[in-house]
């Protein structure tokens, strides 16, 4: 099961997901991407990941072109807001999804609401993605 992640920065969302649906089964190769992709990962991406028990920090930010040339079973885009652009993947793909997160890396206010908004995306993305694995993925590894 080859399962391909898209965002535009590849640098926040993307990786939590990742990080995510690689740690509810090692049978799934996980690979995350971008078509902007910043070359680095948000460092607070990161330490909300590590709280919850999940290190993205040996990642990389990757453009989308890697990938190009390769099969997958899903690609997920990620992105949220109507000001965004998700990614088009034009590769050999069985299911294209879309599940939509927020960019908390654009939030603005106090580091309390930064931080806030940080969580709140990370569990929604590791809720959906739990779901995603338990009602798609994992049953088409048995």
């Amino acid at each position: 099961m080859k399962v391909l992640i898209l965002c535009t920065g590849n640098s926040c969302r993307s990786q939590m997901a990742h990080g995510y649906l690689q740690s509810f089964d090692s049978r799934i190769e996980v690979c995350s991407a971008g078509t902007e992709a910043s070359g680095k990962l948000n460092a607070t991406a990161v330490q909300v990941m590590m709280e919850d028990g999940i290190d993205i920090s040996h990642h990389t930010s990757d453009q989308v072109d890697k990938y190009l040339n390769q099969e997958w079973d899903y690609v997920i885009t990620v992105c949220g807001g109507a000001n965004e652009a998700c990614p088009a993947f034009m590769g050999k793909v069985k299911t294209r999804l879309h599940i939509g997160f927020d960019d908390p890396s654009h939030a603005q206010g106090t580091p309390e609401f930064v931080m806030g908004e940080f969580y709140r995306v990370r569990n929604e993305i590791k809720q959906a993605f739990y779901q995603l694995y338990i009602e798609k993925i994992k049953p088409s590894l048995l």
